[in-house]
């Protein structure tokens, strides 16, 4: 149990560095069009606030058109029937209510299910603002989810992450962080550290006592642990990245080497330009395909060579450019042009551009006949097979290679990724404010400038779930997401 001076310098430390946003909370009634804008089989329109349920109840009819009840009704309950507004039927809907606390956004909320015609879409919209409802803003549910305390600010950021997945590795890391995953890992973090704050927040109080209520060495081993937890979560916003936005891989090569027909075919489109002319690709083509639930983003580039012609020449830079931006690069060769030992030169060069990333060698334009022929040539390279795009053979093992390329381990554990660069950057913040109480520590600097860097790395991390937050953050955040979410 804690002591009611420890309890007393933690309320105190908190209210040094908790800043909570100047939004507040209004009673007015908001609605959008919660499914996607068009025509369509139905369409769903979201109210949310005091009013939801009374504005609808308003203009809900049963089909023999007598008023029908809502406020009485269960929450989380379907009821069929029609809206009319001065007399006219708009169209027979099924209203979903849904009572506070216990919704999404903490408020009443009304779902109206309707044919999807736009036409009955923007009646309905102003039938509700007619009766006390206004149009809601970008994000404004899920912003007043996290302010009424349903959502913190990571989980409100995974909803517009969960909404954009296009790959079942990114609705996976989404998923994991709209259900706290991430939030929880922080809020530990946070709290240890909160414990050892309001500690040292004490020792200033009795600075005259020359007294010690923080244990040093049981400090400095919470601080090395939380750092080793930080670097593993910045680490991972690598691989964060990518799933989110797609696995870079540059095709690069000589020039009619087959890059462009491997794009088709990797694509099943004709998306770009094939052609026997040599240098036909002088920009970058960028496509993306998900191949096993991953997103890949395949860059074809030009082929690589000297030339005098200016216009090539830059294409020829830019395929320079995305081998250091790629993480994973296919060399892609005609193996009836290339020897072994130019290909060796080849590779040679290209490693010294593209860093980090992996490298996938691949012979293209293959003969069948010689195929073990060759396989014995490059038996002890590594990371090389044998395709024919114009043929389309091995092409699926070489979709199988690239899956196997991007490490998807971390996905099956229950290790947190990080996917947005916010988050990175009050990690980044918060490892360096806990490193100058590393500092402190070792050279027995005093409690006060102790407390100062532990104040920032707490403020930095509660930056992340919206502990500590403000009004610009806010807007900037949820001004992304779409209206009705």
């Amino acid at each position: 149990m804690q002591s009611y001076e420890q309890e007393f310098a933690e309320a105190a430390i908190i209210n040094k560095f908790v800043n909570m946003a100047n939004y507040t909370l209004n009673n007015d009634t908001i609605a959008a069009l919660a499914t996607p804008h068009g025509p369509g089989a139905i369409a769903v329109i979201r109210l949310s606030g005091e009013k939801a349920i009374a504005i609808v109840e308003k203009v809900f009819y049963t089909k023999s058109l007598k008023h029908k009840a809502l406020a009485s009704k269960a929450s989380h309950t379907a009821h069929f029937g029609l809206i009319v507004e001065n007399e006219v039927i708009i169209d027979e809907v099924l209203v979903t209510i849904f009572k506070a606390p216990n919704t999404y956004t903490g408020e009443e909320i009304v779902e109206v299910s309707c044919h999807g015609s736009q036409f009955i879409q923007q009646q309905l919209l102003q039938v509700f603002f007619k009766h006390g409802a206004r149009p809601a803003q970008a994000g404004e549910y899920t912003l007043r989810a996290f302010l009424n305390g349903k959502l913190d600010l990571s989980q409100a950021e995974a909803v517009a992450d969960l909404i954009a997945s296009n790959s079942a590795t990114s609705h996976q890391v989404a998923m994991q962080h709209m259900r706290g995953g991430f939030s929880s890992k922080i809020a530990v973090l946070r709290e240890n550290l909160l414990n050892f704050a309001s500690l040292i927040e004490l020792e200033l109080d009795f600075s005259e006592e020359d007294v010690e209520f923080a244990d040093r060495t049981d400090l400095k081993k919470l601080i090395n642990t939380i750092l080793s937890i930080i670097e593993k979560l910045i680490s991972s916003f690598e691989l964060g990245n990518v799933i989110k936005n797609g696995i870079p891989v540059a095709i690069v090569g000589k020039p009619n080497a087959g890059k462009s027909t491997l794009l088709n075919v990797l694509l099943d489109d004709d998306r770009a330009i094939v052609s026997e002319i040599a240098g036909t690709t002088r920009d970058t083509i960028e496509e993306e395909l998900i191949i096993d639930g991953v997103l890949f983003r395949f860059i074809d580039t030009a082929g690589i060579r000297t030339t005098t012609d200016l216009i090539e020449q830059i294409g020829v830079n830019k395929a320079f450019e995305m081998m250091k931006k790629s993480a994973i690069v296919i060399y892609l060769f005609d193996t009836h042009e290339l020897s072994r030992g130019d290909l060796e030169i080849e590779i040679n060069v290209v490693k010294d551009y593209i860093g980090t990333s992996q490298l996938l060698i691949v012979g293209n334009k293959i003969d069948f006949e010689v195929l073990e022929d060759l396989k014995k040539e490059f038996a002890d390279m590594s990371n090389i097979l044998f395709i024919s795009a114009k043929e389309q053979s091995n092409i699926q093992q070489l979709k199988n290679t690239l899956v196997s390329l991007f490490d998807t381990r971390t996905l099956n554990t229950t290790d947190t990724i990080v996917t947005n660069s916010r988050h990175v950057s009050s990690l980044n913040n918060a490892q360096q404010a806990l490193m100058k109480v590393n500092e402190g520590l070792s050279s027995n600097i005093q409690s006060d400038f102790l407390a100062l860097d532990i104040r920032y790395a707490l403020e930095a991390l509660g930056e992340i779930t919206g502990q500590v937050t403000n009004d610009d953050l806010l807007g900037n955040i949820f001004s992304k997401f779409c209206i009705g979410k």
